[in-house]
């Protein structure tokens, strides 16, 4: 069985600038992968590529072994994105926008309102579903973007620092979502914190200067006598030349 996310040679360049450099890797169903990287690695303009948002310069993205350029519509449908900012409509409810969000992906009546409020249980907003989301602090404005994404209950989900802006309490609570759906999902999480990683991840991609240094469960990752920091740490401070 086909991984449920598939990247082979993706590449993507800005004018004279490679930010993505032939990175290739798969998530298979049940896999929590950390994809992990300084700022300006190329995390986020993968993640970007493989939910269909920038379109890559070469190499391909599959989703559920849709082509992301070639069948967008049909990928999109077995994604649940969290992309960086959370974007949403500030002068929307949290309740009027994930109904607008259900819309989008289709529902209707008693079904949309069903998965408007299972999403929001799942993140825990009920408290706050009246509220314009322009009040909300940057946490619970997370929230409701990491709600949106789970609102048609999508196979693969590609989160971008999914717990950014959350308070310890918050930030416990969205890993032990994400650990509880695990077994059904292939999950790709963007972070720059290790101690994530070491929570919730069952592999861990480290990227810097656009190119995959490492590919492993954070365990094999760490050497006799060095911590996850220090290996990512001596991998991702090297000069391009020598990564």
């Amino acid at each position: 069985m086909a991984a449920l996310i598939e990247i082979e040679r993706l590449t993507k360049r800005f004018g004279a600038f490679t930010a993505v450099d032939d990175v290739s890797f798969s998530v298979d169903r049940g896999e929590v992968v950390g994809f992990l990287g300084p700022n300006g690695a190329g995390k986020s303009t993968t993640m970007k590529m493989l939910a269909g948002f920038v379109t890559p310069t070469a190499g391909t993205a599959r989703i559920c072994g849709q082509d992301v350029v070639d069948h967008p519509v049909a990928a999109k449908r077995s994604l649940g994105y969290l992309p960086e900012g959370a974007p949403t409509y500030p002068e929307m409810t949290v309740s009027a926008f994930l109904g607008f969000a259900a819309r989008i992906r289709g529902y209707r009546g008693a079904d949309l309102a069903a998965r408007v409020d299972g999403a929001m249980d799942l993140t825990q907003l009920d408290g706050v579903r009246l509220q314009p989301i322009e009040t909300l602090s940057k946490g619970f404005k997370r929230r409701v973007g990491l709600a949106q994404s789970l609102l048609h209950d999508p196979p693969v989900l590609v989160l971008d620092e999914p717990t950014d802006g959350l308070d310890p309490n918050q930030k416990h609570e969205v890993r032990a979502l994400i650990r509880r759906m695990a077994p059904e999902k292939a999950i790709l999480i963007s972070t720059h914190i290790l101690e994530e990683v070491e929570a919730v991840c069952t592999r861990a991609i480290i990227i810097a200067h656009g190119r995959v240094l490492a590919d492993a469960t954070p365990k094999a990752l760490e050497q006799p006598g060095r911590t996850l920091e220090q290996v990512f740490r001596d991998l991702t401070t090297k000069p391009l030349e020598a990564a």
